[in-house]
């Protein structure tokens, strides 16, 4: 990267720092949104690191969403923020295998489908709201990625928590969900909710042909 590449990240993140409110969520057609985002390797001091993954957090909690990585609010890093609390119904918890996420941030990740099992379910975007469509990802993935500490973590993830990692490293690979979508499922979300917000997408397949 070259010096002034990385004089334009830590300039992009003393920006959004500074600002006494949350950052606004970039929305889709925004450039940010379609380039691969930049490793981290020490662009920014340690303190404004966990800071960024601190606002990051409380953006995707206000929005409200389980996942937000640093280019939908700008910035060009490869970070993401996570955390699911799953407060659904049992009968959804158990067709999306869906159970809850503790919060973690994710620093240069990576993920690998393991197995060939899928599973198809409506998601949405912070970055393209108000809409969702179904979307084919991988069961179980492993995701490999550095902690804040530095230190290297690799775990497996199945069912909507596989979900969640492969939808956020999309966005680091300058990738966002519709690009992967059934766009003959896509929907606003206030049709989602009230006509095929059921655990699985049986209904909306028939209905909607797809």
């Amino acid at each position: 990267m070259s010096a002034l590449k990385a004089a334009d990240i830590r300039a992009a993140v003393a920006a959004v720092l500074e600002r006494e409110q949350l950052p606004q969520i970039v929305q889709l057609g925004h450039p940010v949104l379609r380039q691969a985002a930049v490793p981290y390797d020490g662009q920014i001091e340690d303190a404004e690191l966990h800071a960024l993954l601190e606002l990051m957090r409380r953006t995707m909690h206000a929005a409200p969403g389980v996942g937000l990585a640093a280019p939908q609010i700008g910035i060009p890093l490869r970070l993401a923020v996570l955390e699911d609390p799953a407060t659904v119904g049992p009968e959804i918890a158990g067709a999306r295998e869906r159970q809850p996420l503790p919060y973690f941030a994710a620093i240069n990740p990576h993920v690998r489908a393991i197995g060939e099992h899928t599973a198809s379910f409506f998601e949405g975007c912070l970055s393209f709201a108000g809409y969702q469509a179904v979307v084919e990802r991988h069961r179980i993935v492993e995701f490999e990625y550095l902690r804040a500490d530095g230190t290297v973590r690799t775990e497996e993830f199945t069912g909507w928590q596989a979900r969640i990692v492969q939808h956020e490293t999309d966005h680091l690979d300058g990738v966002v969900y519709i690009d992967k979508a059934i766009t003959r499922s896509l929907c606003t979300s206030a049709e989602y909710s009230s006509r095929w917000a059921q655990p699985t997408i049986e209904r909306a397949r028939a209905e909607l042909d797809f």
